[in-house]
């Protein structure tokens, strides 16, 4: 691939792949996109139609709106959004609601490298995260990190990522909150570059956590913008029938 406007086209090696420990590698990686309404009256008839769809999604009840909604969706395919998404979203009892696109969000899962079980990182443990019963509450948002941050050598963004990844471990082993990473350039309205989720059995731990990492290298000094936040709790989820390295299965993994 050459690179236009220049008179001697330099050959650029381009790899798109997600990459994992131990040489793993893959080109699969799991959208996620969330939509918030306002106006529901009635949030069990939206549930019985997210349920009657068999697609896989999340409806929360909104803690700031007590008439909003939100709904989670994701699928390998971004065209699911555009499709699928987009008929069950766009019909009743849905297309009754007012929408609030300041609130919409979507990103995909992407690999440090690191990843003892690439798979499982971007296509299981985010489902297993968002459709775990047991962790209703979720605290959504974007962020936007300086140009600064870019600049520095990938020793120094090493040190103050390992930071924030020490606390968000912290708070995952308590069982407090767990977190779903996904990258969003390109992709967000406002030219965010992370989305990430916040979920867990309780709110406060939550906002604790957000509170906590206020305090860290990269939010304190490499935070160009954050939010906005939507915050909700899980009023119907679908089962979990994706198994890693298996495949696709019928039958919700209990």
């Amino acid at each position: 691939m050459s690179i236009p406007g220049h008179g001697n086209p330099e050959e650029v090696s381009i790899d798109v792949a997600e990459r994992g420990a131990g040489g793993q590698t893959s080109n699969r990686r799991l959208f996620m996109q969330l939509h918030a309404f306002g106006g529901c009256s009635e949030p069990k008839t939206l549930a019985a139609a997210l349920e009657s769809s068999r697609i896989e999604a999340v409806l929360y009840a909104d803690l700031q709106d007590s008439r909003g909604v939100g709904v989670l969706t994701f699928a390998e395919d971004p065209a699911f959004f555009v499709t699928r998404a987009r008929e069950v979203l766009g019909a009743e009892p849905f297309a009754g609601l007012v929408p609030k696109p300041e609130l919409a969000m979507i990103g995909r899962t992407y690999s440090s490298g690191f990843e003892p079980d690439l798979e499982d990182w971007l296509l299981s443990r985010p489902r297993r995260t968002v459709l775990n019963p047991d962790w209703p509450w979720a605290v959504w948002y974007p962020l936007r990190r300086t140009g600064a941050f870019t600049k520095l050598s990938a020793q120094e963004q090493g040190a103050i990522l390992r930071e924030h990844g020490t606390i968000g471990r912290a708070y995952g082993d308590a069982d407090l909150a767990h977190d779903i990473r996904l990258a969003c350039h390109g992709l967000d309205a406002h030219d965010n570059d992370f989305l990430i989720g916040l979920v867990g059995k309780e709110l406060q731990p939550l906002s604790h956590l957000v509170q906590t990492m206020r305090k860290t290298i990269q939010t304190s000094e490499y935070m160009a913008s954050l939010g906005p936040f939507f915050v909700g709790h899980a009023i119907w989820q679908s089962p979990l029938r994706y198994r890693s390295g298996a495949g696709r299965s019928d039958l919700p993994i209990r």
